[in-house]
């Protein structure tokens, strides 16, 4: 064989790339394709459960049919409403001992019953009686019903909803009627006379807002709002020492910050979503225990208020009840009651 022949035979040499120290670099083809193997893998297997996961979120039926409505941007938490650690120096009473104490009253005698929720109040039924105040003369009662369709162990489903069904109504001992004050409400709950027994404050919680309704005097029959766009959502209403009011909330509106329930307001599809997946105990324990009692004048300015920002003595705060110079707090889900001292604050 000639020397040509034999440079024609030879096969031609892959080009080298040879690096400073000399090394010349692995070829990693098969390395490269396992790796796309494993993410084509991963993808196929992420798809193949997202949509069955998707289809049954889309099918399950949730137990709420929310309404759209928008916040006002909430007040800033400025001045008396700046957060404050006041209502860490109370001391919690009957721990262990109790249930939910939401609501708290210094009473003696029996108890009787009055009105039974069965019967229908021009044609709805009472599902969810809340809360009542009582004229000196024993006469007149108000009360709330916050629901003709959720029961008070739906208190988050009736909120997240912002079902409009709720009613503020007044029964006559004497004659045992009970008439209808002012209905459409979202979630009336605290109720409170006015010293003057001239009008009733009803707490609207879904709406972060207290309503005025005149039950004697010139202005009879007609409703005012009283406080609007609050800090927090309002549970119970009782009268303060100083000829004004205070306001219990276990969930605020931070501004600065940020409130999921102001967030999800206008977005009905999520809450349906959160609540197809979700119980009410499991979305309970994403709500920041935060509790505020206000306190609030007799034209419904704030004079000032009392926080625990992580509820680490006060949790889940539903009333503040005022007795020979202590706030006592009730709670819808704690195991305990709280008194505060007044001085100490």
């Amino acid at each position: 064989m000639s020397e040509a022949d034999g440079l024609r035979q030879r096969r031609p040499l892959r080009p080298q790339v040879v690096t400073d120290d000399g090394q010349v670099p692995e070829v990693k083809e098969g390395s490269s394709f396992s790796g796309r193997v494993f993410r084509m893998t991963f993808l196929m297997l992420a798809v193949s459960l997202a949509i069955p996961l998707l289809g049954a979120m889309m099918l399950l039926e949730s137990p709420i049919d929310p309404q759209s409505f928008s916040f006002k941007e909430p007040p800033f938490m400025f001045g008396v409403l700046h957060p404050n650690t006041k209502l860490r120096q109370a001391e919690r009473l009957f721990e262990n001992q109790l249930s939910g104490p939401e609501s708290i009253v210094n009473i003696g005698g029996s108890v009787k019953l009055l009105l039974s929720s069965e019967t229908p109040i021009e044609g709805k039924k009472m599902s969810f009686v809340n809360d009542l105040t009582v004229t000196r003369d024993g006469r007149k009662i108000y009360f709330t019903d916050s629901s003709s369709k959720w029961q008070r162990r739906d208190y988050l489903l009736l909120v997240m909803e912002a079902t409009d069904d709720g009613r503020l109504l007044e029964y006559d001992t004497v004659t045992k009627e009970v008439k209808v004050l002012l209905d459409q409400l979202q979630f009336p709950n605290g109720v409170q006379l006015s010293p003057a027994e001239d009008f009733v404050l009803v707490a609207e919680t879904t709406m972060a807002r207290i309503r005025r309704v005149y039950v004697s005097g010139l202005m009879k029959g007609g409703a005012d709002m009283f406080v609007e766009n609050m800090p927090g959502f309002p549970d119970n209403i009782r009268p303060s020492s100083s000829g004004g009011y205070w306001v219990a909330a276990a969930t605020i509106r931070a501004n600065p910050g940020f409130s999921m329930l102001d967030f999800l307001s206008d977005k009905p599809f999520i809450k349906r979503m959160i609540f197809k997946m979700f119980s009410q105990e499991t979305v309970m324990k994403f709500v920041p225990r935060y509790s505020l009692v206000l306190e609030v004048s007799d034209s419904g300015a704030f004079r000032r208020s009392l926080h625990d920002p992580d509820g680490q003595v006060v949790t889940y705060v539903s009333e503040a009840h005022e007795h020979d110079g202590y706030l006592y707090l009730g709670s819808f889900r704690s195991p305990f009651i709280c008194r505060l001292s007044l001085q100490s604050v």
